[in-house]
């Protein structure tokens, strides 16, 4: 329903203006207030680079945060990742994950980073408290978030937008009334805006998301062997029909395709039963909740996001050869 009222031509969105019209007005005081100074946001002793959005649902970031950890590993940095950790209910906050941590407790998108990764994850709704953890391990020399964009609770060093280049902003409007948080002339204040496939527009770095071999979801070995017929697919992410066309071109063929909701928790009794004798496809993201009940026939396909070298030195440049540079503006 809301797709079509964001992304499509429909006239019952003006039935939203109203609403739309508050949103803009209670997200704009605030942010005024942490711009003037107004609202006290927490400033960290370490740089911290924000990968956000505009719009809701899911755009890429999380292949974003991952290509920059990996990035800054190559460099000598020391990263930690700090997210909201939607979808998960932690024992506490702040919450430092570890080798045992699961989606329930965490989210699905921070476990995921932290075992792709291998760097330290923390998860708090208040995301300065993850900041402070993190910041109070001595382990990091740096701060990577994942989301944050409109959490101006905490300062930052380095915007990145992320871009949906098939959906862009949809109609355009703020919320409810389409798909956006803030208005789009907040991209003139960040410090790059990544295109995640279509067409990049003038001033923005294009990005495309590289499949790697599909892995078995309940202990991550490689497929050694093609499939030689049907599959099904699920996907429990923010735009599931971007995943089907993946699979779509690279020559499967799909006869069950599941979306789900993002950060959806899946119930194990139901994909059993839903998806039985064919092999099943799926995210990264949606395989670190299957894992601890997934079959042998269940398969992930990893993604890497791939980005202009020119983007990864345009930000090494920003952070300048020592931790907690001096680049210390207000958002």
């Amino acid at each position: 329903m809301l797709a079509r009222l964001w992304y499509g031509n429909s006239l019952w969105r003006w039935g939203l203006a109203p609403f739309a019209l508050l949103f803009a007005l209670i997200s704009g005081v605030r942010r005024l207030g942490y711009r003037r100074g107004w609202f006290r946001a927490y400033r960290a002793t370490l740089p911290v680079v924000v990968v956000g959005n505009l719009s809701v649902g899911g755009n890429g970031k999380t292949p974003v945060v991952v290509w920059l950890v990996e990035q800054l590993q190559a460099q000598g940095w020391r990263p930690g990742v700090v997210s909201r950790g939607y979808g998960g209910k932690a024992p506490h906050y702040p919450y430092r994950l570890d080798e045992s941590s699961t989606p329930a407790e965490a989210g699905d998108e921070p476990v995921l980073i932290a075992r792709r990764c291998g760097c330290p994850v923390a998860v708090a709704p208040r995301r300065a408290d993850a900041v402070r953890l993190l910041e109070q391990s001595g382990e990091v020399d740096i701060i990577v978030t994942d989301d944050g964009l409109q959490h101006y609770a905490l300062a930052r060093d380095i915007e990145l937008v992320v871009v949906d280049g098939a959906r862009r902003f949809g109609n355009g409007c703020l919320l409810p009334m389409g798909p956006l948080r803030e208005p789009t002339t907040r991209l003139k204040r960040v410090d790059a805006i990544i295109c995640n496939g279509g067409e990049p527009a003038r001033g923005e770095y294009a990005m495309r998301l590289v499949p790697d071999t599909l892995r078995r979801v309940c202990d991550d070995a490689p497929l050694t062997a093609p499939f030689s017929g049907p599959v099904d697919a699920l996907a429990g992410i923010g735009h599931p029909p971007r995943f089907f066309a993946t699979l779509t071109a690279l020559g499967y063929e799909l006869v069950q395709s599941v979306g789900y909701g993002d950060h959806q928790a899946f119930d194990a009794a139901e994909l059993l039963a839903r998806f039985g004798q064919r092999p099943l496809l799926m995210t990264e993201k949606d395989a670190v909740k299957c894992r601890p009940f997934a079959p042998d026939n269940w398969w992930y396909l990893p993604v890497s996001a791939e980005l202009p070298d020119a983007l990864g030195k345009a930000l090494l440049r920003t952070l300048g050869p020592q931790p907690g540079g001096d680049k210390h503006q207000a958002p």
